[in-house]
């Protein structure tokens, strides 16, 4: 059966083909999706029960990190795969706290990109571009980008729940690599990242339906993971669960979703 072009889906979408960005806005309980991402989705966590208390909890860690970064300083933010929309986005959070603050979101998933338009079309200080995360110079050297963020001050660049998207053929630590040397001394990274070594036969069966769509997934070990951190200054308490990273954010409320699939670690550069 042919699926129905809603009016909010951009020309051009393949609406037949699951993306990551869509099943997980079903998994945290939004609309801009099809019935292959819901049906993606719903494999997922036929394999993984408790997937969307693990997407939630990792919507509570990029709420945090944004708060405790505000408090360091920090005024730019580069959102690299930030899907589609959700309540409690990075300038929802910063633009209450701090209104001087400026993100730039950047997304490969037109959906993602066409919603979140719509949403920013009013917010100061606050755009999202089309952009491949593979393709990282493109992003920075982007007009948009330039205009929006000067890359002469701090900036902290969010990669959350996008790594593990990214194969080894891809070579994503010479990606951050590029990323960070792009940026001024006192940028952050933050990468969230699923891993399989709490449930390694959950992981492996996740990495298999996963390739159903474009966005494999290839979950990484601890140790894997603590590399994107190279030459930079890991933020106490180092590498650990999204729903253990500094509570206090959180007005010390201990987190409601629990995660033992997805490593967190923020990283300032000396």
């Amino acid at each position: 059966m042919t699926t129905t072009r809603p009016a909010w889906a951009p020309e051009g979408v393949d609406i037949e083909r699951p993306a990551a960005a869509r099943a997980y806005d079903y998994v945290l309980g939004g609309t801009h999706n099809f019935e292959v991402d819901r049906e993606l989705a719903r494999r997922l966590t036929e394999a993984t029960p408790d997937l969307a208390q693990h997407a939630r909890a990792n919507r509570a860690f990029l709420q945090r990190c944004t708060r405790y970064l505000l408090r360091r300083g920090v005024r730019q933010f580069l959102d690299l795969g930030s899907g589609i929309p959700a309540s409690g986005n990075v300038h929802e959070v910063a633009l209450a706290v701090e209104p001087d603050t400026r993100v730039m979101y950047v997304d490969i998933d037109p959906v993602a990109v066409a919603h979140s338009e719509q949403i920013l079309a009013d917010v100061p200080q606050s755009a999202i571009i089309h952009g491949d995360l593979r393709k990282a110079d493109e992003i920075l050297d982007n007009p948009e980008t330039r205009s929006l963020l000067d890359l002469d001050q701090p900036v902290a660049v969010l990669l959350l729940a996008i790594l593990h998207a990214m194969s080894d053929a891809d070579d994503p630590y010479d990606i951050v690599n590029r990323l960070m040397d792009r940026l001024a001394p006192g940028s952050y990274l933050v990468v969230s990242h699923s891993t399989f070594e709490r449930r390694p036969e959950e992981a492996r069966k996740m990495e298999e339906l996963s390739k159903q769509s474009p966005t494999a997934l290839r979950m990484r070990s601890r140790s894997d993971i603590t590399r994107f951190f190279d030459g930079l200054e890991v933020v106490d308490p180092g590498i650990t669960w999204v729903s253990q990273w500094h509570l206090e954010e959180d007005g010390g409320v201990f987190a409601a979703d629990q995660s033992d699939m997805l490593l967190c670690g923020v990283g300032r550069k000396p």
